[in-house]
């Protein structure tokens, strides 16, 4: 169960931590995310809020709703672009944030 930190809008603390990890590669490097929720909140657990570039206002943007809804946390998961709210983790996973473009694809 994830929680957020009232205290910073870039923190978020976890009640326990996870029971499993999965292994995997974010923006090429290594990272390891809970296993049993989705992409956007296992890099927010771990820290990692921003999830692109906004196309329009070329800024960082974050995953928003965590329901599929808002479409802020879309970005490149084995090669597809998916909303990463909508996506569980998988053991060697690559996923690409886009974060160094001016968000053109995103």
């Amino acid at each position: 169960m994830l929680k957020h930190s009232t205290t910073s809008t870039a923190e978020f603390k976890q009640d326990q931590a996870p029971a499993e990890t999965v292994s995997v590669l974010l923006d090429g490097e290594k990272v390891d995310l809970p296993k049993g929720i989705s992409i956007a909140a296992g890099l927010l657990s771990i820290g990692e809020i921003i999830s692109r570039i906004s196309p329009s206002a070329h800024k960082p943007r974050s995953p928003h709703c965590l329901m599929g809804v808002c479409y802020e946390c879309l970005m490149e998961i084995d090669g597809v672009e998916r909303q990463a709210c909508m996506t569980d983790p998988e053991e060697g996973m690559v996923i690409n944030r886009h974060l160094d473009s001016k968000g053109e694809d995103a």
